[in-house]
């Protein structure tokens, strides 16, 4: 029996500002893995229209529901690209809120607390601005192709994060009962 890791993982013991992710995609990848509902398993939703590769870890927080319909997005910073389904015990440190295709899908920004090279970082405001404009970019242009517009919002800090954080989780209550 395969642990389901969006139902059976704990969001963690410090939520909001420490908590697990489950990774879907490696920083680098040009293939877009998304966790399978139904079964757990990571699947291949589709190999990028554009020549772009995911700039950050991506992946979602165990046991949260986003207004998307989807679990909480959340883009982990390490020096390292993870494996899929890899569990990242992270530390949250801003909200970089987007609309795709007309639905709010917000990306929690965190960072790997077992990478000294990151885990030192407090705050949004301690990323480059470089890096953040490479993420901006990278969200408004990598469904292009596909003929869907992106639009991303200014980032926000540790309590944008923190309250969509806690707003999924109880969302994912009101849908599973947990």
């Amino acid at each position: 029996m395969i642990m389901h890791p969006w139902h059976e993982i704990a969001s963690g013991e410090q939520v909001p500002e420490i908590l697990n992710a489950i990774i879907e995609i490696p920083r680098g990848s040009v293939a877009k893995y998304e966790i399978d509902k139904a079964s757990g398993l990571i699947k291949l939703d589709r190999v990028m229209f554009s020549a772009v590769h995911y700039p950050i870890n991506y992946g979602f927080i165990p046991q949260t529901l986003g207004d998307d319909g989807d679990p909480l997005d959340i883009l982990v910073l390490s020096q390292v690209a993870t494996v899929p389904l890899c569990l990242v015990r992270c530390k949250v440190i801003g909200l970089m809120q987007m609309i795709d295709c007309g639905k709010l899908d917000d990306k929690i920004i965190a960072v790997a607390l077992n990478d000294a090279s990151v885990s030192h970082i407090e705050h949004i405001d301690d990323i480059p601005l470089h890096y953040k404009m490479e993420l901006k970019n990278f969200f408004e242009d990598y469904k292009k192709l596909e003929n869907k517009t992106v639009v991303v919002d200014e980032f926000q800090g540790r309590d944008a994060a923190f309250a969509s954080i806690q707003h999924s989780i109880e969302l994912y209550r009101q849908q599973f009962g947990k």
